[in-house]
C-alpha cells in the first residue's frame, strides 16, 4: 500500500457574511460561546477581528500513487463497533441486533422511567445499525437509553434499559456533529465510535474550560460541494483570527499553568517577529481571547457560524475504523486526530501565506538560539530556545510545512502529525507526544504535566551556547547568559540563568542555583543554593540547605546539610558539621565531627565525633575522638585537645620531654635557630631537663632491683645454712660408721 503524503494546505478566502459591528463590538459569533456547558475562560474583550477560513489537506505521497475507486464502485465493509468511552458531551449507545429488523428506534432520557426525553432522541430512527453516538449532552450526567426494532409490519418491544454517564464537567469539551454523510453510511456506528474515541483522548488530556465545535464528514467533496482532489485522503476547514502580536503573546504568557509553559515562554522573542499572529478560533479561546466559532456547514465563515472547523475523511479511501489496522488499510482515527490538531491550532504560516506567524511558528528553530521561519534548511520544534530538538518540521513542499518530518514507511516514530502517513500504522496524541507538547505550549492546559519531551531526536548542531553541557530532563533549562556550566541529571541547575562555571551532577543538584563556581555531585547536593559561590558538595544531601554561603567544601552523606549562610567551612565525613547553619572557617574531618556545632567558628576537628560536644566555644583544635568538652572546665575557646595521651605508657628508654614555644611549635629539643638538627651555633647539643616522672620511674626501678637483690641474698643465706647443716649430718654419720667397725684380726700361717 502506498504511503500517504502529508497535508498540503489550501488557503481559501471566504466573504464575511452578515458581520455587524456597533461601536467596536461584533455581534453574532461571540454569542455562540455562551451555549457551552462549561464556563469559558475570562474572555478578553477587545476590538473585533474578522474571522477567516483556511483548509488543510492530507494527500497521497507522490512516490506511491494510490488510485481510489469511485464512490459508486465502493463495496462497504461493515465493521463491528468497537467500544468507545463517553466524552463530556456524548456517549456511544450500542445494542445487539435483532434478526429480521429493518431498523431501530432510539430513546434517550435523564430518568429511568422515560417520562421525558433528551431533545431529538425520542423514537429516533437510526437505520439498520447497532450503534449510535448520542451527542449534544451535558457533562457529568447519567443518561438512560433503550431501543426497539422495527419491520415493515411495525415496531417491536423495547430492549432493556441501558445507562451511560458523560465525563466530569471540568476540562476541554469537543462537541461533535455528524454530517448526514456519516449518519447515513452503513458503517455509521463504527465511524462515530472511532471519532468519539479520538475526542475522548483530547478531553482526558486538556483541562481548558472551553468548548470546541467540529463538524465531521465522510464524503468525496469539500463542504462547499467541490470534488476532493484525486490524491486527497483527509482534510479540514477551520476558522482563524488575525490578532495583534502583543495581544496574543500577553494572553499566552498569562495562560501559563505548568513548568513546561514557563520554559516555553522564556524562549519567546523579546520583540515582535511579525505584526500579528493568526491563531485558530479554538486556540484563541484557549488563552482567553474573544475568537468565537464562525464557520457554517458549507465551509464559509460569518456571523452565527456554529463551527470552529470541519473534518472530512474521503469516503472512497481504504479506511479502517477499528484497530488493529488490517493490511492495505489506513487508520482513520490517526487521520481524524491529525485534522483535530489543525482545528485546535497546529500549523505554520508557511502554508497559510503572508508574513504573520501562527502560534506554532514561535517554537521553530534551526539550532540552539537560532530561529528558522522559512521552508529552506533545517527546522525543528523546540520549547527551550532550540537546545532540545523534540521533532523536526517537514520541509518537503509536497507536504504540509506545519507537520513533522517523516521517515520512510514503516516509520519508527509514526506520530499523529507526521507529514506522510503509512498504511497499517496507528498512533494517538498523548501528553508526551510532540503534538501534546505543541498544543500545551501554544495555550492548551494539560491535566497532568509529565516530563516535557519524548526521547529527543538529535539536533543538527549538538553544541550548547556559552560552552555549557546539559544532559537530563530540564537540566539547565532556564539558562540565558551563564557560561561554562555543566549539568547532568534530572533538573540539575534547573533555574540557573546567569550563574557561570557551575557543575551539577545528580537529580536536583544545584536546582535553584544562580550563583557561580559551585560544584555539586549527588542527589539534592546544594539543592537550595541560590547565590552562594565557590562551594563544593559531594554526596547525597550535602550542603542541601545552603543558600548564600560561599567557599564551603562538603564531602559525605549529610555533610554541612543545614548550612545556609556560613562560609569557608570544610566538612569531610558522614554528617560532619551537619547542623552548622552560619558558622565560618570550621574544618571537620570524620564522621559526626562537629556534629552539634551550629554557629561556632574557627574549629579544626579531626576524628570520628571530634568536637561533637561543642555548641558555644570557638577556635579549638581537636585531634582524636574527643568531644571538645573539658571534664572540669566544660566548653572553652582557644584550646587544643589531643585524645589518647593521658595515662598511655611510653618507652622509658626513648621517652623525652615535649616542649611548646610561644608560636605553638612542638619539640623535644631547644634551639637558638632553625638548624635542621636542633643544635646551637656552638655545636653543643643541650641536654634535656630530667622529667620528674621519668626520675620517679627510674627510682622505682632501682628500688625494685634492690628488693630483688635482697631477696636473692636471703635465699643464698638459707641455702648456705642448709648446706652447713647437711655437712654436720654427714660428719656425724661418718663417726658412727667408724665406731661400729670390727677390730682387725691377724691370721698367722703356721705351716
Amino acid at each position: 500500500m502506498a504511503a500517504l503524503c502529508s497535508e498540503t494546505m489550501r488557503h481559501r478566502s471566504f466573504p464575511i457574511m452578515g458581520l455587524i459591528v456597533f461601536g467596536g463590538v461584533a455581534l453574532g459569533p461571540a454569542a455562540f460561546a455562551a451555549n457551552s456547558n462549561l464556563p469559558e475562560h475570562n474572555i478578553v474583550s477587545r476590538a473585533p477581528f474578522q474571522p477567516r477560513a483556511a483548509t488543510h489537506e492530507t494527500r497521497i505521497a507522490s512516490q506511491g500513487v494510490l488510485e481510489f475507486p469511485n464512490a459508486n464502485e465502493v463495496s462497504p465493509r461493515i465493521e463491528t463497533v468497537s467500544p468507545a468511552p463517553p466524552t463530556r458531551s456524548s456517549f456511544m449507545a450500542t445494542w445487539d441486533g435483532v434478526s429480521g429488523a429493518k431498523g431501530y428506534l432510539v430513546d434517550v432520557s435523564t430518568n429511568e422511567s422515560f417520562s421525558s426525553y433528551v431533545d431529538g432522541y425520542h423514537d429516533l430512527d437510526v437505520g439498520n445499525i447497532n450503534g449510535r453516538a448520542i451527542t449534544g449532552l451535558t457533562a457529568g450526567t447519567t443518561y438512560y437509553y433503550r431501543v426497539r426494532p422495527y419491520t415493515a409490519a411495525g415496531s417491536g418491544g423495547y430492549s432493556n434499559v441501558m445507562t451511560a454517564t458523560t465525563e466530569a464537567p471540568t476540562g476541554l469539551i469537543i462537541n461533535a456533529t455528524f454530517d448526514s454523510s456519516i449518519v447515513g453510511d452503513p458503517n455509521a456506528a463504527a465511524i462515530e465510535a472511532m471519532i468519539n474515541r479520538a475526542i475522548a483522548i483530547y478531553e482526558s488530556l486538556f483541562s481548558d474550560p472551553t468548548s470546541v465545535q467540529i463538524l465531521f464528514r465522510y464524503a468525496t467533496t469539500w463542504p462547499d460541494g467541490t470534488l476532493l482532489p484525486e490524491q486527497f485522503i483527509a482534510g479540514s476547514n477551520w476558522v482563524y483570527y488575525t490578532q495583534p502580536w502583543s495581544m496574543f503573546i500577553n494572553a499566552l504568557i498569562a495562560d501559563a499553568t505548568t513548568s513546561r509553559d514557563n520554559v516555553a515562554n522564556a524562549s519567546l522573542p523579546s520583540s515582535a517577529l511579525s505584526t500579528n499572529l493568526n491563531p485558530t478560533g479554538a486556540n484563541g479561546r484557549a488563552v482567553g481571547l474573544d475568537t468565537p466559532p464562525a464557520m457554517f456547514a458549507n465551509g464559509t465563515v460569518g456571523n452565527g457560524g456554529p463551527y470552529d472547523g470541519i473534518v472530512t475523511l474521503k469516503s472512497s479511501a481504504p479506511f479502517q475504523f477499528t484497530r488493529p489496522t488490517s493490511a492495505g488499510y489506513f487508520d482513520a482515527q490517526r487521520l481524524v486526530e491529525h485534522e483535530i490538531d489543525e482545528v485546535l491550532g497546529l500549523g505554520s504560516r508557511l502554508n497559510l501565506g503572508g508574513n504573520d506567524l501562527r502560534p506554532q511558528d514561535l517554537f521553530s528553530w534551526s539550532s540552539s538560539g537560532v530561529r528558522n521561519l522559512t521552508s529552506s534548511g533545517t527546522r525543528y520544534f523546540s520549547i527551550n530556545g532550540g537546545s532540545t530538538n523534540i521533532v523536526s518540521f517537514n520541509q518537503d513542499p509536497n507536504g504540509d510545512f506545519g507537520d513533522w518530518l517523516s521517515e520512510a514507511c514503516p516509520q519508527t516514530h509514526p506520530y499523529v502529525q507526521n507529514a506522510f502517513a503509512c498504511a497499517e500504522q496507528s498512533s494517538d496524541i498523548s501528553a508526551t507526544s510532540p503534538e501534546g507538547i505543541n498544543l500545551d505550549v501554544i495555550g492548551y492546559d494539560l491535566v497532568n504535566t509529565p516530563p516535557p519531551t519524548p526521547t529527543p531526536t538529535p539536533t543538527p548542531t549538538p553544541c550548547y551556547p556559552n560552552f555549557t553541557t546539559a544532559e537530563g530532563c530540564d537540566a539547565l533549562s532556564s539558562l540565558t547568559t551563564g557560561a561554562g556550566n555543566t549539568a547532568l541529571g534530572w533538573r540539575a541547575l534547573f533555574l540557573d540563568t546567569t550563574g557561570s562555571f557551575n557543575t551539577g551532577v545528580g537529580a536536583g543538584a544545584l536546582i535553584l542555583n544562580n550563583g557561580s563556581s559551585n560544584t555539586a555531585v549527588g542527589a539534592a547536593a546544594l539543592l537550595l543554593n541560590t547565590t552562594g559561590t565557590q562551594n563544593t558538595a559531594v554526596g547525597t544531601d550535602t550542603l542541601v540547605f545552603n543558600d548564600s554561603g560561599d567557599s564551603n567544601t562538603a564531602t559525605g552523606y549529610f555533610a554541612l546539610m543545614n548550612n545556609t549562610t556560613g562560609g569557608s567551612n570544610t566538612a569531610i565525613g558522614s554528617e560532619a558539621l551537619t547542623v552548622n547553619t552560619s558558622g565560618n572557617n570550621d574544618t571537620a574531618i570524620g564522621n559526626l565531627a562537629l556534629m552539634n556545632s551550629q554557629t561556632t567558628s574557627d574549629h579544626v576537628c579531626v576524628g570520628r565525633e571530634a568536637g561533637s560536644g561543642i555548641t558555644t566555644a570557638n577556635n579549638n583544635i581537636i585531634i582524636g575522638h574527643h568531644s571538645g568538652v573539658h571534664s572540669v572546665f566544660g566548653q572553652e575557646s582557644d584550646r587544643c585537645f589531643i585524645d589518647n595521651i593521658h595515662g598511655a605508657p611510653v618507652s622509658a628508654a626513648t621517652a623525652a620531654v615535649v616542649m611548646v614555644d610561644s608560636d605553638g611549635r612542638l619539640g623535644t629539643l631547644t634551639a637558638e635557630g632553625p638548624g635542621p638538627g636542633g643544635f646551637s651555633p656552638k655545636g653543643i647539643r643541650p641536654q634535656a631537663i630530667p622529667d620528674p616522672a621519668r626520675q620517679a620511674m627510674l627510682n622505682r626501678k632501682v628500688q625494685d632491683l634492690r628488693a630483688a637483690f635482697a631477696q636473692q641474698e636471703e635465699q643464698i643465706e638459707k641455702l648456705t645454712a642448709q648446706l652447713k647443716e647437711q655437712a654436720a649430718q654427714i660428719q656425724e654419720a661418718s663417726a658412727q660408721l667408724k665406731m661400729s667397725k670390727p677390730a682387725v684380726k691377724v691370721v698367722v700361717n703356721k705351716r
